[in-house]
This record gives structure tokens, C-alpha cells and sequence, in this order.
């Protein structure tokens, strides 16, 4: 777990990324490349009234040997978003499906949680490397700013990390952290956005590839994939599959 590397990203190369936003969406594209199917979505299917409840779940990992799948709540706040993903992973490692903790930084009881926390936790940052980062009587706020941009991850992962150096008690650890993930939670809604990368997010890139090649070629029927996808435009089908690469444009 020391070896600082995450599906090929070491320390160096993450400094090629400009913000842990960007080390969140590239996390996803390398577990997608490794053939893991990773879903991120905050609503059920379409319906942007029935949002999922981050304290009910914050993602779950199916386990299985032809097509893993990492379900990710969108939901929740993008901070908690890349533990999640981690630990997930993790659980797709040692081939267990499990649904994810209800907080990520409560110590659970099970022993395969507790492992899943620790790989993921080291596998974002390092123990060693962080204890070579750190400076005697930084101020804190400073240290999470400088921490983060470092190891491109988001501030209360450096959090959790400094408390496992003992720099912070549980109690500590639970007042800073909740008051950290509030403040990176968006202040105002959204207005949408790119619809077309929405759908490979929300559905998974791979997956999405693979149903729109699947209903071109004939194996899918339309009003499947659409119900799947969540609209009823054939012209839709084509751009999302020319975004994602699989459709060629005339």
C-alpha cells in the first residue's frame, strides 16, 4: 500500500492535473479503462426530484468477474466523492460487493471496511509522503490548502490522513471534517450543463459505449436503449456515441 500509485498515477504525475476535481474525473477514466464499469449519478434515473440521500449511502462496489461495477452518489459532495471511489475500488481489489459506509471517517466495525478505508486512504495518500510534506507549527488551514494541491486530492482527505499521523484526535477529526466537506458543498444549484457528458458519467462510460454500439448494431432494441438512457431521440443516440467516440461523423 506504500507505493504511492494509483492505476498508474504516481505523485509525480499527478502534478500534471490541475485541481482534484480534474484527479476525480481522471480516477474515474482509469478505472473505466481498467475494465470496472463507474456510475455516478445523484437522482434516481432521470427524475431530478428523488435525490439520493448521501447519509443513506454514498456508493456502493458489485464484485464480479466480467463486469465490476463502482456505483458512486452524486449526490454527495464531491470531496467525499473520491473516498468513495477509493474505497470502492477496494472492494472490487478483494472481490467483495459491499455497500459503502454511511460516514467516511467513522471507524467501522467490520474488518474488511477497516481495510478497505486504510488501502484507500493510502492509496490517495501516502502515509510516508505525508509525513514528509508536513511542517512543525503550520497553521492548519494552510497545511490542508498546500496538502491538497500536493497530492490532488480534496482537503478533508489530507484530514483524515493528518489524524492517522496523529495530528488530530477522533473528536477533532469529526468537528473539522463535517465543517470542511460544508464548505466545498455547492452554494448554489446547478444549471446543468454538458447533457452528453452527463450521460457518460451518470452511466458509466464504458457502459454507455457499449449499449449505444449494441442498439446501432442491431442487438438492442431503440425503445430499450432509450428507457436506459433516459431520452427517445434516435439523433441523440448517434451525438452520444459520437462524444463518446464509438460513431463516426458523416
Amino acid at each position: 500500500m506504500s507505493d504511492c500509485k494509483y492505476n498508474g498515477l504516481d505523485l509525480e504525475e499527478r502534478q500534471k492535473v490541475s485541481t482534484w476535481d480534474k484527479m476525480l474525473r481522471r480516477l474515474i477514466d482509469h478505472a473505466d479503462a481498467l475494465g470496472i464499469l463507474v456510475m455516478v449519478n445523484g437522482v434516481v434515473g432521470n427524475n431530478s426530484y428523488r435525490r439520493l440521500d448521501p447519509q443513506e449511502f454514498r456508493g456502493f462496489a458489485l464484485a464480479d468477474a466480467r463486469a465490476p461495477l463502482v456505483f458512486i452518489n452524486g449526490a454527495d459532495a464531491k470531496a467525499a466523492q473520491m473516498f468513495t471511489l477509493a474505497h470502492t475500488l477496494a472492494h472490487i481489489w478483494l472481490g467483495q460487493s459491499a455497500l459503502s459506509d454511511v460516514t467516511s471517517i467513522a471507524a467501522s466495525e467490520q474488518e474488511v471496511e477497516r481495510w478497505c478505508s486504510a488501502v484507500a486512504a493510502e492509496v490517495l495518500v501516502p502515509l510516508g509522503a505525508l509525513r514528509a510534506e508536513c511542517r512543525r507549527g503550520e497553521e492548519l488551514r494552510n497545511a490542508l490548502t498546500r496538502l491538497a494541491r500536493r497530492f490532488k486530492v480534496s482537503t478533508p482527505i489530507i484530514l483524515r490522513r493528518i489524524h492517522d499521523l496523529h495530528g488530530l484526535t477522533q473528536i477533532e477529526l469529526q468537528q473539522v471534517y463535517e465543517r470542511e466537506l460544508e464548505r466545498l458543498r455547492p452554494k448554489r444549484k446547478s444549471r446543468g450543463g454538458d447533457f452528453y457528458r452527463t450521460q457518460g458519467v451518470r452511466l458509466g462510460k464504458r457502459f454507455a459505449r457499449a449499449l449505444v454500439v449494441s442498439t446501432l448494431e442491431g442487438e438492442t432494441q431503440h425503445g430499450d436503449a432509450f428507457r436506459l438512457l433516459g431520452f427517445s431521440k434516435f439523433a441523440t443516440l448517434r451525438e452520444l456515441g459520437h462524444r463518446l467516440g464509438v460513431v463516426r461523423t458523416s
